[in-house]
C-alpha cells in the first residue's frame, strides 16, 4: 500500500478525531474543519460505512476498554460506538453510553434500578436488582464479593464524573506499587500508548521498582504500511525493534501518554520486543486481555534491560 492510501486513511482518521472532539465543545466544529470532514466522509468514511452496510447507526462495546481515540475516530467517521460495563455478577450492563448521552472515555452511566460508587481505596461497588445474591454453595467467597451494606465489589477501580459517568482506570488486583510508595493503575497508561497506530500491545511494569517502565510491541501489518510510507518497505517487527526511527514513535506515544490527565504516574523507560503478545503464543487470553504474570516471567531480561543505564529514555 505504497501508493498514498496510507497516507490519506492517516489523514482521515486525524480529522475524524478532531471533529469528534470539536461535537463536544460549545462553538462546535469549526468552518475549516467541516470543509476537512465533508472532503475525508466522500472520500473514506462514506466507502467504509457502505462495507458495513450502509445502515448503521451505532454499535456496542463492552469487556475491553474501547479506547478514548479510537472511540473519537469511530464516532467522526459516521460509525459511533458505546461502550458499556457490567460483570457476569450483575447480570450483564450496569451503565452503558446512549445515542443521546455520550461521554468518550467512559462507559457511561448508571441504568435505571443501579447504583454505582467508588470506595475510598477506588474500586468500583455496584448495587441494584440484576446484582447477585451470592455464589452458588460457596458463602466464603459470597463474603468476600460483598461488602457489609450489600455492594458488590468489582475488582475494577475507576471513577465517577461529575455527571455521573463511570471511566474505569484498571483491575484492583493489576496495581503497580513503586518503591517510591506510588499506586499506579496501569491499564490507563497501557491504552493511551495502545491508541498509536504501530503499537500492539503494551505491558506497564514497575513493582518494587523506582519508576515505571513499559514492554511494547508492534502491530505487523501498521508498521509494514508505515515503513512504505516511509521508504522503508518491507519493515518487520523483529528489524523495527532496533530502528532509531521507530522507536522515536514508539517514545513519542508513550509521551503523549504521560501527558494524559489520566496518568498518575509516568513510563520513564521502554523496549520494544521482538514478536508481539498473541493469543497464539498463550499471551493473550481468549477475550484478548494480557496475561501479565505470564509475560513479566518469559521477558524477565528485557524488563530488567528497562532499568539499566542505557535504557530507552522517554524525553
Amino acid at each position: 500500500m505504497g501508493d498514498g492510501r496510507g497516507t490519506l486513511f492517516a489523514r482521515a482518521a486525524r480529522v475524524a478525531e478532531e471533529w469528534s472532539r470539536a461535537l463536544d465543545k460549545p462553538r462546535g466544529p469549526s468552518v475549516r474543519l467541516k470543509l476537512q470532514h465533508a472532503a475525508m466522509d466522500r472520500l473514506v468514511y462514506r466507502g467504509l460505512r457502505e462495507a458495513l452496510g450502509g445502515r448503521l447507526d451505532y454499535a456496542m462495546s463492552g469487556g475491553a476498554p474501547l479506547g478514548e481515540r479510537l472511540g473519537h475516530v469511530l464516532r467522526g467517521m459516521g460509525l459511533p460506538v458505546l461502550e458499556g460495563y457490567g460483570l457476569t455478577e450483575t447480570t450483564a450492563s450496569t451503565t452503558v453510553n446512549t445515542p443521546q448521552l455520550t461521554r468518550m472515555g467512559t462507559v457511561g452511566q448508571p441504568l435505571p434500578g443501579v447504583a454505582v460508587r467508588i470506595a475510598e481505596d477506588g474500586e468500583v461497588q455496584v448495587r441494584g436488582a440484576g446484582v447477585f445474591r451470592g455464589y452458588w454453595d460457596d458463602e466464603v467467597a459470597t463474603e468476600r464479593t460483598m461488602t457489609d451494606d450489600g455492594w458488590l465489589r468489582t475488582g475494577d477501580m475507576g471513577r465517577l464524573d461529575g455527571h455521573g459517568f463511570l471511566k474505569i482506570t484498571g483491575r484492583k488486583s493489576e496495581l503497580i506499587v513503586t518503591s517510591t510508595g506510588q499506586n499506579v493503575s496501569p491499564a490507563a497508561l497501557e491504552g493511551q500508548v495502545r491508541s498509536h497506530p504501530l503499537v500492539s500491545q503494551v505491558v506497564v511494569v514497575g513493582e518494587g521498582r523506582p519508576h515505571l517502565g513499559a514492554l511494547v510491541t508492534l502491530d505487523a501489518p501498521m508498521l509494514a504500511l508505515w515503513g512504505d510510507n516511509h521508504d522503508r518497505p518491507g519493515l518487520t517487527p523483529d528489524v523495527a525493534a532496533d530502528d532509531a526511527q521507530v522507536r522515536e514513535e514508539i517514545a513519542r506515544a508513550i509521551g503523549q501518554a504521560n501527558a494524559s490527565p489520566d496518568a498518575t504516574d509516568q513510563i520513564r523507560t521502554f523496549e520494544v520486543l521482538r514478536e508481539d503478545l498473541t493469543a497464539a503464543r498463550g499471551y493473550l487470553t481468549p477475550s484478548g486481555k494480557v496475561r501479565r504474570e505470564l509475560v513479566l516471567h518469559d521477558f524477565a531480561d528485557e524488563v530488567e534491560r528497562l532499568y539499566a543505564q542505557d535504557a530507552n529514555q522517554v524525553s
